[in-house]
């Protein structure tokens, strides 16, 4: 009797797909585990997935949705078939993204500091001070080693030509490490024979990657330095990862209330000891309601007097106040411009193709092509307040022609990309479903990325929207060396 093979009906023609290639024939980087799953069956992977589940439910991954009914906690969705990508296809992305985030610093500090890019021309200066996450309050400032955004997360995504492209820079509190993280311990739990055989990237040394990065941030006092974890509470949609990171790294866990700033503009924890001083903020907290004194008035997540301390040199802030001016999907579109203007070199990784409705022609042919295009307004994350135009109505095509007009710098747009597929158990079989790629990029005294990072997948068919608020999941993400 022949064994009926999983991949029977498995389609990979509408899209590249990460791992099998035209034909039916699994990707080099990808026959090992293609073989492999055809060697378990169906039966053996539904069983697997189970596992995975209970083990998820076991060690309280969860992530929280919110909604009208009021904030909900849900398991993480994780999908067990893992994505792989070449080591050496791995080493050009890696240095593309430190590059990449190298010259978003030399910009942030640019911006806040001479203008030159502005003075020049390469950038309008009616792009930075429209911009609803550039800080006034932080001109003049020149954090530890130049760098305000220590810790980002860019999202990739392979068209239908294989490259691989960047879709936007995620700087002011990106997330999604921990569950990379977690991944990996899931699938060592249900594929350890598969992963003793293969040369797999480790991605567990992040924490120790962070708390380096942190504690190079510090005040040179010469102690050890006091690094805390600043979130907003229990009631915010990643605390789990907050928590999780603090763990991790050691680090204390606090919320606004257990610091305070003296008169001397230094940091203090409260703890059962009495007052300690803190170095290093990883602050998980948006700009506005980080200090009181500064912000929103009736913070009650901050700390007052909080940036008077960061002004003053005595407290490091990750990533700092303001850094979010270059997480704006409209600046997005000039990054391949900054990396030639601040280092003197080619970009490494391409932009996806992206039309500016700030500029009047740019503008004119988005309101004529929107049925075709991905629009986006400029500082929204999540997936939330776009319009995908194939997928849309004639009504939603209608709401959006008039928020652009109503606001064109609030908007970009971009082709509807085929996003790379991979296999995915779905309705007890393996079919291809979206995804894309969130590494993590890490600038301090060195820098830092993960092998590979969060890929995150379209549960639902057909859906290019990958984000776990709206209905996504989540996949391991494997470099592998086939070279050792």
């Amino acid at each position: 009797m022949v064994t009926p093979t999983i991949w029977a009906d498995y389609s990979a023609d509408k899209a590249y797909d990460e791992m099998m290639a035209t034909g039916g024939k699994p990707r080099d980087a990808c026959a090992t585990l293609s073989q492999y799953l055809q060697s378990l069956g169906m039966d053996a992977i539904k069983g697997r997935l189970s596992a995975a589940e209970a083990a998820i439910m076991e060690m309280g991954i969860t992530f929280t949705v919110y909604s009208d009914e009021g904030n909900i906690d849900r398991a993480w969705p994780f999908d067990i078939i893992p994505r792989l990508i070449d080591f050496q296809e791995w080493q050009v992305v890696e240095t593309g993204l430190k590059q990449r985030l190298k010259a978003l610093n030399c910009f942030i500090n640019d911006v806040y500091n001479q203008q030159q890019i502005i003075k020049e021309g390469l950038v309008p200066a009616d792009l930075i001070n429209s911009s609803s996450n550039f800080r006034k309050e932080c001109l003049g400032m020149q954090p530890k080693f130049g760098t305000w955004a220590n810790i980002c997360g860019s999202d990739l995504v392979r068209a239908g030509d294989g490259k691989l492209y960047v879709l936007e820079d995620n700087l002011r509190v990106p997330s999604g490490v921990s569950y990379m993280i977690e991944n990996r311990v899931i699938t060592k739990r249900i594929f350890p024979e598969l992963l003793e055989n293969l040369n797999i990237l480790p991605v567990d040394d992040y924490p120790t990657q962070l708390f380096e990065m942190l504690a190079s941030l510090a005040p040179d006092t010469g102690d050890t330095p006091q690094i805390a974890v600043l979130t907003p509470g229990i009631y915010n949609s990643a605390y789990f990862e907050h928590a999780f990171l603090a763990q991790q790294m050691g680090a204390e866990l606090v919320e606004g209330g257990d610091l305070l700033v003296k008169d001397d503009d230094c940091v203090y924890m409260r703890t059962i000891k009495g007052l300690e001083k803190v170095d290093v903020i990883y602050r998980r907290i948006d700009d506005l309601f980080l200090d009181p004194e500064v912000f929103h008035k009736d913070s009650v997540l901050g700390v007052k007097g909080l940036m008077r301390a960061w002004k003053a040199g005595n407290v490091a802030l990750a990533n700092a106040p303001g850094a979010g001016v270059a997480d704006d999907k409209v600046v997005y579109a000039y990054v391949p411009e900054m990396i030639r203007y601040y280092l003197n070199e080619e970009p490494i990784l391409p932009n996806v193709p992206t039309y500016l409705c700030s500029d009047a022609e740019q503008c004119a042919y988005v309101l004529k092509h929107l049925a075709e295009l991905v629009v986006k307004p400029a500082n929204e994350s999540g997936g939330y307040g776009m319009l995908v135009g194939p997928h849309a109505t004639q009504k939603e095509i209608k709401q959006f022609h008039k928020l652009i007009q109503e606001n064109p710098r609030n908007y970009i747009a971009q082709p509807t990309l085929a996003l790379s597929t991979c296999p995915t158990l779905c309705n007890d079989k393996l079919e291809p479903r979206h995804i894309d790629l969130r590494p993590f990029i890490l600038q301090g005294e060195n820098s830092f990325v993960t092998a590979g990072g969060l890929t995150r997948v379209a549960l639902r068919a057909g859906s290019l929207v990958v984000n776990s608020s709206q209905g996504g999941g989540s996949k391991d993400t494997w470099i592998i060396n086939r070279e050792q």
